[in-house]
């Protein structure tokens, strides 16, 4: 007895329909990995000025004090002309010869040159530099203490972030030193390391750190001298 199969369930009526399907979805896929884009994780935001921790960063630099260069030499003596004339000419302008010879009693005199000295710079002295408030915060160690949370609190609060260099992503750590001189003024202030191509980040750290208010001068042995920081100023994008 053959067997008989249902019209319904023969599938070889609707293989054509199964193969255009299967067409049109790897066709959909090859076209969506084609065009398929993928993004780098980026910053979100431009971010906010950031320090780093202060006594992880800070540099001592000392800086020794060059002896002043030498005077320039004496120029050289004019000399003079003699102009040679017959027996019978008159000489108008006769040169009168003095008696130059020195004796035992001629004294000699040395011009002393004139010696520039400038302040001595310190890194470290008997009695620190403090900022303005922290006069009474107690003992000599925590009067530092406080100067320096101020002084990075200060340029924390104060440094801005330049927009070209923003726009531009750059970025990174400049260390700028200083000297607080014996007014309490800052003075001396310089690039130590800069940002490589961030020159406005550098221009934007001076100027915070000339910025900075007056300070109550160190002493050594109680007199008032000129004493020098390292500070670092970091610029961050997030």
């Amino acid at each position: 007895m053959e067997p008989k199969k249902n019209p319904k369930a023969d599938l070889e009526n609707k293989i054509g329909i199964f193969r255009l399907t299967g067409l049109v979805v790897v066709l959909a896929v090859v076209l969506i990995a084609f065009e398929w884009k993928t993004y780098d994780e980026g910053p979100s935001t431009l971010g906010q000025l950031q320090m780093e921790d202060i006594e992880e960063e800070i540099i001592p630099i000392t800086q020794q004090n060059q002896p002043p260069p030498p005077p320039p030499p004496p120029p050289p003596p004019q000399q003079e002309i003699l102009e040679i004339v017959e027996d019978d000419v008159e000489i108008e302008d006769e040169v009168e010869i003095l008696d130059a010879e020195a004796d035992m009693d001629t004294e000699i005199f040395e011009q002393p040159e004139e010696v520039i000295e400038e302040p001595e710079i310190f890194t470290i002295v008997e009695d620190m530099p403090v900022f303005p408030g922290c006069e009474k915060a107690g003992s000599k160690q925590e009067r530092d203490q406080c100067t320096q949370a101020e002084i990075y609190k200060y340029i924390q609060s104060n440094a801005k972030y330049p927009p070209m260099a923003k726009d531009a992503g750059i970025s990174g750590t400049v260390f700028i030193r200083f000297v607080i001189d014996e007014n309490g003024k800052v003075s001396q202030t310089e690039v130590l390391r800069g940002v490589p191509g961030g020159k406005s980040l550098d221009n934007s750290a001076v100027e915070t750190v000339k910025s900075l208010p007056g300070f109550k001068p160190g002493k050594q042995r109680g007199k008032p001298v000129r004493v020098q920081y390292t500070v670092p100023v970091k610029f961050n994008l997030r």
